[in-house]
This record gives C-alpha cells, structure tokens and sequence, in this order.
C-alpha cells in the first residue's frame, strides 16, 4: 500500500483531500495544529518529528498554511510577517526536509490559491505569498529532478468556507471536488507545473 503524510488533514480541504487519498487506497498518516499528533509548519522541529514517525512515503501534501487578508494600505508588518513566515516559508521549508522522506517517484504537494491569479480586494498579501511559493515550486522541480516531483495547486474558495462567510455557496465547488485535484496531481507525473482546481478562465 501506498502511504501519504497529509499537514492540515483536519481543515475544510484538508479534511477532504485525506477522504480522498484513502479512497485511492493510501495509508495516510495525517496531522494538524489541533490534531492530536500536533503540527505546525512554522515549527521546524514539530514537522521534522512528524516525518521522521512517518517515515518513507510516497506522497507529502500540505494543505496548511496561514495568510492575512486585508487592504494593502492597511496591511501592517505583523501581516505580512504572517503570510510569508506561515504559509509561504513554512511550506517551503517542508518540502526541503520532506525530500529526505520522500520514496524515488513520489511527490509533495503544497497548496497556494487562485487569489494569485485572480485578486479579489483585501488579497495583495496573500496573492504575493501563493504567487512566491509557485515560483519557489516551478525552480525548485529543476533541482529535485525526474526520481522525484513537486507541485503546487492552487484552489479556490469552496463552498464550505464561503457559508461561513454568509456568501452563497452556490457558484463554488465543494472542499470535496477541490479534493480531487490532489489526486489528480499526484497522479500526474508532472513536476513544476502549477495545478487548478477550476480552469483560470472559470475562477
């Protein structure tokens, strides 16, 4: 059996893509801040122990990641600290250390987000930290070669989120169809390449 280490398993998408990788017959060693086995990826030690207890996988999926929303005048230090030290520096930092546990043919996963491609006011701060992990992403693949592959996925909004937000969920995609654009990745074989769970044209 093929096995997964999932960072984030218990958030909306996180939740969806473990249901997902199950289902495509992994073991999955999942894990979060508030999971029992607790994660942080800002902690370089807590995700060092957690792949160590993982062991050899086939597949690192990231689902985690913390960015501050706000107007780009209002945006303060503390923000932007936020979004680059969380989501950005966090998961670049556990594709380096998930390279050493990483099966020859596996693949890491990490995730950005549309706003990078399709802002929305309030979004400069994150769009700058999804865009900056699809760049370190695309060099990246270049270094790691073709024993080993690495990507990046760019979801939107789904719809669970939007309800607690009091929009409408209708015009989204649920956290489970997001989920399958994992698997799809995964199952590629690409490296490099940014992935959607919607094509850009409908996000």
């Amino acid at each position: 059996m093929e096995k997964a280490v999932l960072i984030g398993a218990t958030g909306t998408i996180g939740s969806a893509v473990r249901r997902k990788l199950e289902l495509a017959g992994y073991e999955v060693a999942g894990a979060s801040r508030t999971s029992e086995i607790s994660v942080d990826i800002e902690n370089d030690e807590s995700v060092k122990l957690f792949l160590e207890s993982a062991g050899m996988v086939d597949a690192i999926v990231c689902t985690a990641g913390s960015a501050a929303f706000g107007e780009v005048q209002k945006l303060t230090d503390d923000d932007f600290n936020l979004s680059v030290r969380n989501k950005l520096l966090g998961q670049v930092k556990l594709l380096q250390k998930g390279l050493t546990y990483l099966k020859p043919g596996g693949t890491i996963v990490l995730t950005g987000g549309i706003l990078g491609y399709k802002p929305v006011r309030g979004s400069a701060g994150i769009a700058m930290v999804n865009t900056g992990l699809e760049g370190f992403v695309r060099a990246a693949a270049n270094e790691v070669g073709p024993s080993k592959k690495v990507i990046v996925i760019h979801p939107p909004l789904v719809a669970e989120t939007a309800v607690k937000m009091g929009m409408d969920p209708a015009p989204f995609l649920s956290a489970d169809e997001v989920a399958n654009s994992y698997i799809e990745a995964i199952r590629s074989g690409k490296s490099g390449e940014p992935f959607f769970s919607v094509p850009l044209e409908k996000a």
